[in-house]
């Protein structure tokens, strides 16, 4: 199994998306910097269980990605990976993410079954609900909740308020995504909020879903007594939210690429980088 071919397979990059979140929820459990050991175990943690459910996506979806034009060039379905050597790796990336847990706290490891199950379970929700998207932020969503608990193991509003930014952020611009695979899912059977209520009314719902990130990252940030350095961030960021959207419409997809990875990789990181301005500012 080669690297390259893994690392196509279950995007590596699209990591951006999900560890500033974790790295979000670890510095303000621990008003800082945790320590270099609670850093490492989450930051393998969240690899862990980002790959896991990735692999597990494309093993659920083989079939339509088989026939799908554009994602016929994925490693599973061209056969530079197979489904055993496939298989064998979401095993292995289970595994490493429950040992990361059990390293972390008691907690962790109980809890660590959760994301397991809801990674896995967003692989069916496009086979019976167009809600998928919403599933699928909420997988991301853990992300500060579960790195807040490797760090200090209790919950938190504040921690619940990026949870809910980050799962209307996610499914805001999966529900763009989505976009471009209109026609194939409805001749699939398969469930979008693109497909079953058309890309006008799904593109409205996406804004709809950017405002509520808006609001609940300001709610987070209001409720962690952040100072003016988060804010400083705040503001652009939301700027950003409005751009993405004027790149897209029902008659022009062509930059659907350029505002899902571009303008949401550089969102992840600059909230990350606002939370650590109003903690030491």
């Amino acid at each position: 199994m080669q690297l390259g071919a893994l690392c196509r397979m279950i995007k590596i990059e699209h990591s951006v998306f999900a560890l500033p979140f974790a790295y979000i929820g670890m510095v303000l459990a621990a008003g800082g910097w945790p320590g270099l050991v609670p850093f490492v175990l989450i930051t393998v943690a969240m690899v862990a269980i980002r790959t896991y459910a990735m692999t597990f996506n494309r093993l659920a979806d083989l079939q339509f990605d088989s026939a799908n034009p554009r994602t016929k060039d994925r490693p599973l379905v061209t056969g530079e990976i197979s489904v055993r050597d496939a298989r064998l790796f979401l095993a292995f990336t289970a595994l490493v993410f429950v040992l990361a847990c059990a390293g972390l706290n008691p907690l962790c490891l109980a809890l660590s079954p959760v994301p397991l199950v809801v990674g896995a379970f967003y692989s069916y929700t496009k086979r019976f609900t167009p809600l998928c998207h919403f599933v699928l932020g909420s997988v991301l969503g853990l992300a500060p909740v579960a790195s807040w608990l490797g760090v200090t193991p209790e919950f938190t509003i504040t921690a619940w308020l990026f949870f809910f930014g980050v799962t209307f952020w996610v499914a805001g611009f999966d529900i763009l995504y989505a976009c471009q695979d209109v026609d194939f899912d409805r001749g699939q059977k398969l469930h979008s909020l693109p497909a079953d209520l058309g890309i006008p009314t799904a593109l409205t719902l996406s804004t709809f879903c950017h405002v509520c990130t808006a609001i609940f990252f300001a709610l987070a940030g209001a409720n962690a007594g952040l100072g003016w350095g988060y804010w400083l961030v705040w503001a652009p960021v939301v700027a950003a939210l409005v751009w993405e959207h004027s790149l897209i419409s029902a008659d022009d997809m062509s930059r659907v690429n350029m505002a899902f990875f571009t303008v949401n990789g550089v969102i992840g990181v600059s909230v990350f980088g606002g939370v650590l301005m109003g903690l030491y500012f």
